[in-house]
């Protein structure tokens, strides 16, 4: 990203009408001007030409480079479009001089890692045996419902599900499975119940997840320099 498209866009039809709109989003009451251009920035997306400003590197050497040398003044809608559109030509111009790679990644989550872990016997018990090689149990070899949750998270990666607070929307799936197992209740039970209620647990993920497929985007700044790339490409050649 070399500021271009963020040119395009803050001289284009649609620039006014959109920072209007994040204007009455960001609540600038309470606020410096400073403050509230600053939040703006971070509302603006790839596809209007602004890197993630979430980004540490972003914010430290594109966004706060643009606002350096620049007198802070009483908020007002006007006087916040008058002067975030400075600040955004500051913060294309950055970009031209140093411009960014942003890649931008999509997962889909619709439960066919489970479907295909719970088809092969011998690696689900292999995968549940490795996720209860940890849990505490009690001196009859019994381990407390309250692990459920604990263990899930442990074999989520190898079924292709985020891990327990990456992805809001599978948190609210998993949490509504959980529920109604009353996961939360602290009942002791042996091991193979154990391994049977998880088992469980993951295919009615699964089933919820084949009705309903969970999808997430990201775009997330690539730190690795470009020329650094292009020369490991032409040593290889």
């Amino acid at each position: 990203m070399d500021g271009e498209d963020l040119l395009e866009f803050i001289n284009g039809p649609s620039y006014e009408a959109e920072m209007v709109s994040i204007f009455s989003q960001i609540g600038c009451e309470d606020a410096s001007l400073r403050d509230c251009i600053t939040k703006a920035l971070e509302k603006l997306t790839v596809d209007q030409g602004m890197p993630p400003s979430s980004d540490s590197w972003v914010m430290r050497n594109i966004v706060e480079p643009a606002l350096e040398s620049w007198d802070d003044k009483p908020v007002s809608q006007e006087t916040f479009l008058e002067e975030s559109k400075k600040v955004a030509k500051r913060v294309a111009q950055n970009l031209n001089e140093e411009p960014v790679i942003v890649a931008h990644s999509e997962n889909t989550f619709d439960g066919s890692g489970i479907k295909r872990l719970l088809s092969n016997k011998f690696e689900l018990d292999k995968l549940l045996n490795v996720g209860l090689e940890n849990v505490p149990k009690d001196r009859n070899g019994k381990i407390s419902k309250e692990y459920l949750r604990v263990v899930l998270d442990v074999v989520a990666p190898s079924v292709g599900l985020p891990q327990i607070g990456a992805v809001e929307q599978m948190d609210k799936v998993v949490a509504d499975v959980l529920n109604r197992i009353d996961a939360d209740d602290w009942k002791m039970i042996k091991e193979d119940e154990f391994k049977k209620l998880l088992t469980e647990i993951m295919e009615s993920i699964m089933l919820q997840l084949e009705g309903n497929p969970i999808s997430v985007s990201s775009n997330s700044v690539v730190h690795e320099p470009l020329p650094s790339s292009l020369s490991l490409l032409q040593a290889s050649t």
